[in-house]
């Protein structure tokens, strides 16, 4: 039977978020190791997010919005604004500096912030690859339009398609939009499931679950039918047979290269940000 895990509350960079993964009944979804609800959160002009720079290990960084934009800066010189739809994703491998703020345009106005922020772990003998990033426009991801459904294939492979976001071992993300009585079934009953309910209600095996809610699908929960007209996001992938660790901002098969990594930042022999690299998150 499929089963909510709830989440836990922290202050990011002036942003509240909703933590799920890692749970304590549940560590990985497939690859998914650290999952944090954005928002909804709304700035006066002159506050919003300020996420100084920080590093990372081992990951891939997920970031999608529903509303608002962010300001991605990293160590790669990358520069840009996420929107709504796009997807950041940022490999860190054997390392990266990245910080997440706001134009002077977003800071200068009113505004709010609304997503989805995810860590995946990469398999181990990839976890030291060259860092690199990428910044997929939505017009560029494939869709399904089928019986009241609209689902945008964010990341990886599903229902015969596959989203352009390079990625390092079998996954899925996939944004729902379904009218009340439609069914979407998931598209892998092989690999680890969850739904993340972002408005509305949906039913599997006949339980209902509410809106904000993140459920962890069992075996034989393969069907997701909409109790209410509303939006999810399904993710899951092949299911991990050795979790990795996960301390900090740093995910490893080895505590040896955590503590690495952590002596690296401390004694600053990460790369920094050009122009971002004033202030920085201390360990």
């Amino acid at each position: 039977m499929a089963k909510v895990l709830k989440a836990t509350q922290h202050d990011i960079g002036g942003l509240d978020v909703n933590r799920i993964l890692p749970h304590q009944e549940k560590r990985m979804v497939g690859p998914f190791i650290f999952f944090d609800q954005m928002g909804p959160s709304s700035f006066p002009a002159g506050q919003g997010i300020n996420v100084k720079p920080h590093p990372h290990i081992g990951l891939s960084t997920l970031t999608y919005l529903f509303d608002g934009r962010i300001l991605h800066r990293d160590s790669l010189g990358n520069h840009l604004e996420i929107s709504p739809g796009d997807v950041n994703w940022m490999t860190a491998g054997k390392g990266i500096v990245h910080s997440e703020r706001e134009s002077f345009e977003v800071r200068a106005n009113p505004h709010s912030v609304s997503g989805l922020q995810c860590w995946v772990a990469l398999p181990e003998a990839l976890a030291e690859l060259e860092p690199a990033f990428s910044h997929v426009k939505k017009e560029q991801l494939p869709n399904i339009i089928n019986e009241g459904v609209m689902m945008r294939l964010v990341v990886g492979e599903a229902y015969g398609l596959s989203s352009p976001v390079k990625t390092y071992s079998p996954m899925f993300y996939i944004d729902v939009v379904a009218s009340q009585g439609s069914e979407v079934t998931i598209p892998d009953q092989n690999q680890e499931t969850a739904i993340f309910t972002v408005c509305g209600e949906v039913s599997i095996n006949g339980e209902t679950f509410a809106a904000n809610q993140f459920i962890l699908l069992e075996p034989g929960d393969s069907l997701i039918s909409s109790a209410t007209d509303g939006r999810y996001v399904m993710l899951g992938g092949d299911k991990f047979e050795q979790v990795p660790f996960i301390h900090w901002n740093f995910v490893s098969f080895k505590k040896e290269r955590i503590k690495q990594a952590k002596e690296d930042w401390i004694n600053r022999r990460f790369p920094n940000i050009p122009g971002d690299d004033k202030e920085f998150f201390a360990y």
